[in-house]
């Protein structure tokens, strides 16, 4: 279908599509025939649609109709002809009828998808690729708040998640094996996809939401495809935890041999839950840690082999060499240590670059520690040798395990009307893992302050996507900032966090007194 349309060898085609069988064929036939796929998740607004349609230089869009999230459907059709206002170079726009909403179709431009795949042909050969030619592109947050397109080749990302995938879960020839990702993120890549297909798996996939029908989806989904091996966010895991039991209580989960967790660190309470609740105390918990720029599994336990340690990611798989350094650019040796994590040697599933900007690639990842890969989170090595991830160190929030640049929802926050200048920072959330928090500067002392957040969420949420809306946005008449300029974030984060008791030396800022303005109207 696609060939017919024109597209060839090294083209990207932009996928836009929800969480339906359509959106891995449309992955698979690319990678057939040699195309550039660059999925964009079906939250995200017309505007983030925009940036990534522009920067990969997409000729073809693929999507549908719509999507549902719970009882809720969204216009995907509808953000996708808003956002080719501003993409003129976009040739075709093929559209999957998935929710029977019959949305306008521009005549030239718009096609629908069943009538294209009714004449195509069956059979297509596959094309003769390099290992180092273009698999994917996929958009992850930066912090300068422009999106960085990481990008991924045919050999090492292949060979890794096929090798990551059988090794981190011990995947056995006829498992059932679900991850609730949305493939819109690297997960979905890596673990939805390309591991577990390249491995002979049977894969899951899900659309929808953990609460809907009811808080029992999850599990009835285990119950009724007997699934063995589950992959989840700790996200969903708290939301699932504060829910009754008996929704868990009334489906057999029997058939689970392996539990994971992925996103984001995974608290100790929720951990013993999985591990209690759902588990049943005879599952593994596969805790692992990696990022879009890794393209698999860096530190994990392996199921059955190691040890667990509840909130602690274990290990490095074979043939990964993790350091922690300090802020001096020194390698920390040695257990009971804490620090920055860095990788000391290349594997083969690593981005080779950012889409279009080899510089910032560099910049970005290596010149933190040079000859080294700067993972951005802070690492602690326990006497055994366990490493646990921290978080972030740079301006990167982990929102229900997606990364969010804090530049990219400031400069949304900025684009209201009413709003001078904008401090984004997370604090800790119960269910999310990090929520966002918005310090935010007016042009005029607002009269109705609730109506201004109200306001200020939609404005992100049209312009980033509904993931990014902030959690709660304080009112101040300044930020603190040093002479030169700088916000210091890190007194910003300690009054996010409640922990106002030690914020440092402020004396060195411009306005000290704005730090007291702040703590005293802090939410």
């Amino acid at each position: 279908m696609l060939k017919r349309l024109g597209v060839k060898k090294g083209d990207r085609v932009c996928i836009y599509l929800p969480m339906i069988p359509e959106l891995a064929y449309a992955m698979l036939a690319c990678a057939r025939i040699g195309a550039v796929h660059s999925v964009v998740f079906a939250g995200f607004s017309s505007r983030s649609l925009v940036d990534r349609i522009t920067n990969a230089g997409c000729k073809i869009v693929l999507t549908a109709d719509g999507g549902y999230r719970g009882a809720k459907t969204i216009d995907l059709k509808g953000i996708v002809d808003e956002a080719l206002t501003e993409c003129p170079d976009v040739e075709k726009v093929v559209v999957v009828n998935h929710i029977g909403s019959e949305p306008p179709m521009i005549y030239g431009r718009d096609l629908s998808w069943q009538s294209e795949f009714e004449k195509a042909n069956t059979t297509c050969e596959a094309e003769e690729m390099d290992a180092e030619d273009l698999l994917f592109i996929l958009y992850t947050s930066g912090s300068t708040g422009r999106p960085k397109g990481m990008v991924h080749t045919i050999g090492g990302y292949m060979v890794y998640t096929d090798y990551s995938f059988r090794t981190a879960f011990q995947y056995k020839e006829g498992q059932v094996y679900w991850c609730t990702a949305d493939i819109g993120w690297i997960t979905g890549h890596s673990y939805i996809i390309y591991g577990p297909l390249s491995a002979g798996a049977t894969t899951i996939m899900f659309e929808g939401v953990p609460s809907w029908p009811d808080w029992s989806r999850f599990w009835q989904v285990v119950e009724r495809h007997k699934v063995n091996i589950f992959y989840t966010a700790p996200t969903a895991i708290r939301a699932l935890e504060k829910a009754p039991l008996s929704f868990v209580d009334n489906s057999d989960l029997s058939t689970l041999q392996v539990l994971g967790t992925v996103g984001e660190p995974i608290n100790e309470e929720a951990w013993h839950w999985y591990d209690k609740h759902i588990g049943k105390g005879r599952c593994p918990i596969v805790d692992t840690y990696w990022q879009t720029e890794t393209g698999g599994f860096m530190l994990s336990p392996i199921a059955n082999v190691t040890k667990t340690k509840p909130g602690f990611a274990t290990f490095p798989l074979p043939g990964i060499q993790p350091v922690i350094m300090n802020e001096g650019g020194l390698e920390v040796t040695g257990n009971k240590v804490e620090g920055r994590l860095a990788i000391q040697f290349p594997w083969p599933s690593m981005a080779r670059t950012i889409y279009g900007d080899h510089q910032r690639f560099k910049d970005t990842y290596f010149s933190t520690f040079p000859g080294k890969y700067f993972t951005g989170d802070g690492c602690k090595r326990d006497e055994e040798g366990y490493y646990r991830i921290t978080g972030r160190v740079d301006d990167i929030i982990i929102v229900s395990g997606h990364n969010l640049g804090t530049a990219e929802i400031e400069s949304a926050i900025d684009e209201h009307s009413a709003v001078c200048e904008t401090a984004v920072v997370g604090y800790p959330h119960d269910v999310k893992g990090q929520g966002v928090y918005a310090f935010v500067i007016c042009y005029d002392k607002p009269r109705e302050e609730d109506h201004l957040r109200g306001e200020i969420i939609e404005t992100v949420a049209k312009i980033i996507g509904p993931i990014a809306k902030p959690d709660k946005i304080q009112f101040v008449s300044g930020l603190p900032k040093t002479r030169s300029g700088k916000i210091m974030r890190r007194i910003l984060r300690k009054i996010a966090e409640g922990d106002t008791s030690n914020l440092g030396d402020v004396s060195t800022l411009l306005d000290p007194t704005v730090v007291d303005e702040i703590k005293e109207g802090a939410l």
